[in-house]
């Protein structure tokens, strides 16, 4: 049962749930932390999710239903009951902008308090029109004095304080909505954090972080965005394409069911043609027909009826990193991730396309979980897992502060470079 009890296990407060509710899946993951900063997983749930549509609900008791489900298996492999949980936010558009703000350091050495006496939330929503929720408010690097660079200023001395942060918001209402079904199943949301963030943290190296990279999360719905320079999440961004399309583009083509056409595409599918495509013959049954009622076709009408879905989502990736300003050197690897990355030739199509090296990402945070969990579409909900104990560790800072704003976001890109590489 998902409502919890007044009696608690000895242990209970040492778990912690996340929940990542994706187009295409829910996942569930029970976790306790261990002592060498990982964590250990103990209870798991996942089934396919209803009433979901390019990450927005679209039916909320279909996705309270696989809400519940989902928790509810988690819940009996771990032999806990669950009360409160972190948040996955996938599927929806994120807004990256760029402040910048200075504070008079009064004693002249940075401390805790100098930092904190930054901190004022209310500028920051005030700032927001009201459609949008403020999801992360991340420091991306400090300056002491007019030097930039600084990547902890607290021990140092200096008059003034400068702080550059990176704000990621999305809708409101789409957000209000998830947590309503999550509610809806008597549970409570501790923490929320954007799934392509999530997904960085679960399959990123740090060099990678610090060198530069684009992780692109290609999940059902959506291809989620999330570049990461210096270390940090410097810009986010999504496009309302993924590998739901790709299945719906294949069900239409060969007038077959959505559930054969899923089939075909992890079975048979490619971006890349190959020489004996044509020999190849996939027999497909026919929708609506009786059960002699198929087609057959060369694995080359396949391919052709893919690659360019893929090719549509490659270059408006490609077209979001130019106009950020990330288009270019400052971030030249890319790694694919997400259910939607694991199509056959998906790599070679990326770094086509995008001019970039690229690898596919897989989590690697969390050892020895099942093969059926751990791969590519299992990022966002792993990387949510290292979100919380991250934020028990106190490695995350985030904060928000009384600012100016900055002239824009290519603008900052161009600086930031300029001031710092």
């Amino acid at each position: 049962m998902i409502q919890t009890s007044s009696k608690q296990v000895s242990n209970r407060s040492s778990l912690f749930t996340v929940l990542d509710i994706g187009t295409s899946k829910i996942v569930c993951f029970i976790a306790r932390p261990l002592a060498n900063g990982k964590a250990e997983v103990v209870g798991i749930g996942h089934q396919v999710s209803n009433g979901i549509r390019n990450g927005n609900i679209v039916d909320m008791a279909a996705v309270e239903t696989s809400i519940r489900s989902t928790v509810e298996s988690a819940e009996e492999m771990a032999g806990e009951n669950v009360r409160d949980l972190s948040l996955c936010i996938s599927g929806l558009v994120p807004e990256s902008k760029l402040v910048s703000f200075d504070v008079a350091i009064s004693s002249n050495q940075i401390g805790d308090t100098d930092l904190k006496r930054a901190i004022d939330p209310t500028w920051l929503h005030s700032q927001q029109n009201d459609d949008r929720l403020i999801i992360h408010a991340l420091p991306i690097n400090y300056s002491i004095d007019g030097n930039s660079g600084i990547k902890d200023p607290r021990g140092m001395h200096c008059g003034k304080l400068g702080v550059n942060m990176h704000v990621i918001t999305t809708s409101i209402r789409a957000v209000k909505n998830i947590t309503a079904c999550v509610n809806r199943c008597h549970l409570d949301v501790d923490s929320q954090i954007l799934g392509s963030y999530a997904a960085g943290l679960a399959c990123l190296v740090e060099d990678e972080k610090e060198l530069g990279v684009v992780c692109l999360d290609i999940g059902g719905g959506t291809t989620d965005i999330a570049v990461f320079y210096d270390g940090e999440l410097v810009y986010t961004d999504a496009i309302p394409l993924g590998g739901t399309h790709v299945t719906n583009d294949i069900a239409r083509g060969l007038s077959t069911t959505l559930s054969f056409a899923e089939r075909m595409k992890t079975l048979y599918g490619s971006v890349i043609p190959s020489p004996s495509d044509d020999q190849e013959v996939i027999k497909v049954p026919l929708v609506g027909e009786e059960d002699d009622g198929e087609n057959s076709i060369s694995r080359s009408i396949l391919v052709g009826i893919i690659r360019p879905r893929m090719e549509e989502i490659y270059e408006l990736v490609r077209t979001k990193l130019d106009q950020s300003g990330f288009g270019g050197d400052e971030a030249r690897r890319v790694v694919l991730t997400g259910g939607g990355s694991q199509l056959v030739g998906s790599q070679e199509l990326a770094a086509e396309i995008l001019n970039k090296k690229v690898r596919l990402g897989t989590p690697d945070f969390i050892k020895g979980l099942p093969e059926s969990v751990s791969g590519p579409g299992f990022s966002a909900s792993v990387g949510l897992i290292r979100y919380v104990i991250n934020q028990k560790n106190n490695k995350l800072l985030e904060i928000s502060s009384n600012t100016e704003d900055l002239e824009g976001f290519s603008g900052f890109i161009k600086k930031w470079f300029r001031d710092n590489v």
